[in-house]
């Protein structure tokens, strides 16, 4: 999930890494949860650490398996050139 003022974008991806869909969504407890229960299976979501992350932890921690709240200057993809939201994979 990236998170915006107004919105958030998802990427879900199965367990193999495969994009399954995107789509963006309000940043509304609703619109979050909604997205969430129509997600099948073991649920992991990750998104960056900002202003929104305690409070979207404290709304998706009882609804999925586990939530990674990540440092975007530590992570390791930032080491291989710029920052992007989307990472281009072969």
């Amino acid at each position: 999930m990236d998170l915006h003022h107004e919105s958030t974008s998802v990427a879900v991806r199965d367990a193999a890494g495969k994009l399954v869909t995107e789509s963006v969504i309000e940043i509304k407890a609703a619109a979050i949860l909604e997205l969430v229960r129509r997600i099948r299976g073991s649920l992991w979501i990750t998104f960056e650490e900002g202003t929104s992350a305690a409070w979207l932890y404290d709304l998706l921690k009882p609804h999925v398996t586990k939530v990674i709240v990540c440092n975007p200057r530590k992570n390791a993809f930032l080491n291989a050139g710029t920052k992007s939201d989307r990472l281009n994979q072969a």
